[in-house]
């Protein structure tokens, strides 16, 4: 009896060992705010860059492709508190703090609507069906628009 208890407690520690270690690596594994943001840049380039060649862009349309990349590239998001800092607020706080950002949102947004008419404007017919028809990619991978270039 005593060895089917020490058996027992033996495969026991070594289960909860083994689960402490699983823990452990999957709060090591995931990403950091910052890892993301910069997986992220490192796909909406790869997106543009396959975007540009598709749309064949002449000598003279270079300097509006690069007007227009400079004023989509997203860029750091502010940081908006931990959320620890959102559950002490206040309701009303919080509703500010959430209009506040909606505004930012639509001040980014409407940036990227003129660099996006500077841009559009330059293109032939065919390089604007292409353009409708790829550059939306960031919906695709599951991202919001607000944050991210319109490219």
């Amino acid at each position: 009896m005593n060895t089917i208890r020490k058996s027992i407690i033996i495969g026991l520690t070594v289960i909860s060992m083994g689960a402490t270690t699983l823990a452990a690596q999957a709060q090591e594994a995931r990403p950091t705010q910052e890892q993301m943001h910069a997986k992220w840049g490192e796909r909406a380039a790869q997106h543009q860059k396959k975007l540009h060649d598709m749309l064949k862009l002449t000598p003279s349309q270079e300097s509006a492709w690069a007007s227009f990349t400079a004023a989509t590239r997203p860029a750091m998001r502010e940081a908006h508190g931990q959320r620890g800092d959102w559950k002490t607020m206040p309701a009303p706080e919080r509703m500010e703090k959430r209009i506040d950002m909606a505004k930012q949102h639509i001040t980014m947004m409407e940036t990227h609507l003129a660099a996006l008419n500077s841009f559009y404007a330059v293109l032939t017919p065919e390089q604007k069906k292409v353009f409708d028809a790829h550059s939306m990619g960031e919906h695709r991978m599951g991202h919001h628009m607000g944050h991210h270039p319109a490219a």
